[in-house]
Formats: C-alpha cells, structure tokens, sequence
C-alpha cells in the first residue's frame, strides 16, 4: 500500500508489520541520559566531605531537604539520588569522589544496573566495588519514597 502526504508518496507500507517498539531513550537527547549527566571524571566531584548541604527544591523530598553529609545513611541515600536524578552540576557539586569511592560497595547495589556500570567506567570505581572480596553484601538503601 502507497501512502500519500501533500500530494507525494512518502512511504510504502505492507500492513503493519514494519511497526517497531519505540524506545524512550531513542527520544531523549544523549546528554540527558546517565553517562552525559555523570562528570567525566571523579576528581570532578568536588561535594563537601563534612556538613550540612541544602539541596534544591528539584533535588530534595519531603524531609530531606537538608543532608548532614557526616551521617552515613543519610549520605549514601543522597549519593544514590544525586546519581539516579540528578544533573551533572548536581553531582559535581555535592558529592564528594572519596567519599563516594569510601561508600560505593554499599551504594551500587541501589542503581540500575546500567547506571552502577556507568558509574564504575567512568569514576574507576570498579576496584572499589571489588574491595567486598567477591562478597555481595546485599547492601541497599532505604530511599524514601515520593
């Protein structure tokens, strides 16, 4: 069948079979996704080591509108969201690379998969996740929910 569109064919089709799944990050421009959200290196992640940081509303959920980067939990769950959520300004400026490397075996198992494997590549943080001795912790974080 020849399909029409302002007076010239523009497509030839035989039912509906040349129809394919569209994928969500085909639509996204590449610099939304994970890897051009993430810096290039860690020694760009310049967040604090110590304190309270007041995150942006965009960034923040109820209650956690304020992080004291000194509590561990409390560091980790902003960590995990800084990298599921956030943009690449975001995550340079508040997470800190050592402390992000000091806490990755426990914060990796939170992402997605393709996310934690980004992450690892791009921030050499592979031999911190190997640091666990082969050892899966089964570690997660309790993020809260919106």
């Amino acid at each position: 069948m020849t399909r029409e569109c302002g007076g010239g064919v523009t497509e030839r089709s035989e039912g509906l079979g040349h129809n394919r799944p569209m994928v969500i990050a085909d639509l996204v421009p590449r610099r939304l996704l994970a890897g051009g959200r993430l810096p290039r290196r860690i020694e760009e992640l310049r967040g604090p080591v110590k304190g309270v940081i007041l995150l942006p509303r965009n960034l923040s959920w109820p209650g956690m509108r304020e992080c004291d980067v000194s509590d561990d939990r409390r560091r980790r769950s902003l960590y995990g969201m800084m990298l599921a959520q956030g943009q690449r300004n975001d995550i340079a400026r508040f997470i800190n690379g050592g402390l992000l490397r000091q806490d990755w075996p426990l914060i990796r198992n939170s992402l997605d998969a393709r996310l934690r494997r980004r992450c690892e590549r791009r921030f050499g943080l592979r031999e911190a996740a190997a640091d666990l001795g082969g050892r899966d912790q089964g570690a997660r974080i309790a993020l809260p929910s919106a």
